[in-house]
């Protein structure tokens, strides 16, 4: 977890848990990400 975490957002889950700042920035990238995902399956063609 900790490797995936730091190579997602550049900082280990000890630095991310400790900075309130930087819980918010790594928090807003992942909304950022899920909404773009959403827009993209959204997208796809239905099959069936």
């Amino acid at each position: 977890m900790e490797k995936a975490m730091h190579k997602s957002h550049g900082m280990g889950y000890e630095e991310y848990s400790r900075s309130h700042v930087n819980r918010l920035e790594v928090e807003k990238r992942r909304e950022e990400q899920h909404q773009k995902s959403k827009q993209i399956v959204s997208n796809l063609p239905m099959i069936g």
